[in-house]
């Protein structure tokens, strides 16, 4: 029960609803005191109304001398609202006794008497003596001489609470209506919030499977798109690259397995042999030790691209400033491979269009380029065609190598570049994501033209002016 109230589907309807709730009770709020001013407004109109009718009655009466004219408590009963009379001594004593209106009088201290003697209706509220109920009252002067004499003032009073009886029915089909708004947002609000937190709910249970290790979880598809949509994208899309980061841990483990069982067996066998004493003959002898070095520095070197590749991602990584002649780097990375080249019958040729100078860590950006040359090797067959070239060009130097082998699927290129990821499935996987590391912590970058049987073509970049290096 406590769960289902923590939901997210049940949070919604509530916020909703109570979004709703407070809407309405505002707009009650705002509707309540309008019908009030309203209804009051109205109320002094027809008290206006009536008391201009009064008024012209008795005035009428007055000037023509008619007699038996209607009592007040039939003129009440016409009217439906109370009357009252207000005097002017000074001029009432101009008018005959029969002619003074015979209405209840109220105080002149209750009444805007100044607005009445200068001829304009007032608008008040009073309590009538011996009552408790307090009336909404119109005063209209009365005068019944050329002069316009102040004779007194007719006054149409109703009760102030006759006026909520009014808006009782009005608030009602409010409340009623303020009713039947909240179901239909109740059912509103239920449809959204389901609508909603489904594809939400999905996505949270396809989160629960992935955190559980399972890959192979399929991530629903969502309608619409929106923020949810592009949630369900990425999770997707972190599905895809956490079940290929697990595959290239794998094929990693199952890689370094290999090239560290290699050299280790053949070490292994070498000193089994001198222990023995069956390479007593000093040749044998320094053959198996060649042997084994040769192998002690290939474990060497695997551990250290290892580590290298850690320090990177890390960006623990320091390098060294200095002034690095471009120009003889290439040399010595052809230097390395034209014995290898030679075996092989492959073409390998070296081209220097500038020798430029930069500043930076000189024996990284010999590993740059011996890894890029060291992949070119890699997958160009025997008798192939192998270019390295250096040019400087806009401020940039450029170091590109060349091969006429296989070349590469575009979906591949971006992955050649990612640790522990190969073409074929062998070896490490960590000479190119090495290269652009190291040629990323430079400031610069490592550029790929390739083509399925077009062989590919790798292009180191590096900054002329002396870069930020960490």
């Amino acid at each position: 029960m406590l769960r289902s109230l923590r939901s997210l589907r049940f949070r919604l309807t509530a916020f909703f609803l109570a979004g709703v709730v407070v809407a309405g009770l505002v707009a009650a709020a705002i509707s309540f005191q309008l019908i009030q001013t309203y209804t009051l407004k109205r109320a002094r109109a027809d008290l206006n109304r009536e008391a201009r009718g009064v008024t012209q009655l008795y005035a009428s009466r007055v000037l023509s001398r008619r007699k038996n004219q209607a009592s007040y408590q039939d003129l009440e009963r016409a009217t439906g609202d109370r009357l009252f009379w207000i005097p002017s001594s000074p001029a009432l004593a101009l008018l005959p006794r029969d002619e003074v209106p015979s209405l209840p009088r109220i105080s002149r201290r209750l009444v805007p008497l100044k607005q009445l003697q200068q001829g304009q209706t007032a608008e008040f509220e009073f309590t009538p003596a011996g009552e408790k109920r307090t009336f909404v009252a119109v005063a209209r002067p009365l005068s019944v001489t050329k002069q316009n004499l102040f004779f007194g003032a007719v006054v149409v009073a109703r009760p102030k609470d006759a006026l909520g009886n009014q808006v009782g029915p009005l608030l009602a089909r409010l409340a009623l209506a303020l009713l039947g708004g909240l179901v239909v947002a109740a059912l509103l609000g239920l449809y959204l919030s389901r609508r909603i937190t489904r594809p939400v709910l999905q996505l949270s249970n396809v989160a629960d499977e992935i955190a559980a290790g399972r890959r192979d979880v399929e991530v629903p598809e969502v309608r619409g798109g929106g923020e949810i949509g592009h949630l369900a994208d990425r999770l997707r899309e972190m599905t895809v690259r956490l079940s290929e980061s697990e595959q290239r841990e794998r094929n990693f483990f199952m890689s370094v397995s290999h090239e560290l069982r290699t050299p280790l067996t053949a070490i292994r066998g070498h000193v089994d042999a001198l222990r023995e004493g069956l390479a007593e003959d000093p040749e044998l002898r320094a053959e198996s030790l060649e042997v084994i070095a040769a192998e002690a520095g290939r474990l060497e070197r695997l551990v250290g691209e290892v580590l290298d590749l850690a320090k990177l991602e890390g960006h623990r990584f320091a390098l060294s400033r200095e002034e690095v002649d471009m120009g003889r780097l290439c040399d010595r990375a052809y230097a390395t491979f034209t014995e290898e080249a030679r075996r092989r019958a492959i073409d390998f040729r070296h081209e220097t269009r500038a020798k430029p100078v930069i500043v930076a860590d000189g024996d990284r950006v010999l590993q740059i380029i011996t890894n890029l040359l060291a992949n070119a090797f890699r997958w160009t067959p025997d008798g192939g065609r192998i270019e390295l070239e250096l040019h400087a060009e806009n401020g940039a130097v450029g170091v590109s190598v060349a091969d006429n082998g296989p070349g590469i699927d575009f979906e591949d290129q971006e992955r050649i570049f990612r640790a522990f990821w190969s073409l074929d499935g062998s070896g490490t996987g960590l000479g190119l994501a090495i290269a652009r590391e190291l040629a990323e912590a430079h400031g610069g970058r490592i550029d790929l033209e390739s083509a399925p049987g077009h062989g590919s073509r790798f292009e180191l970049v590096l900054p002329g002016e002396p870069a930020e290096l960490f």
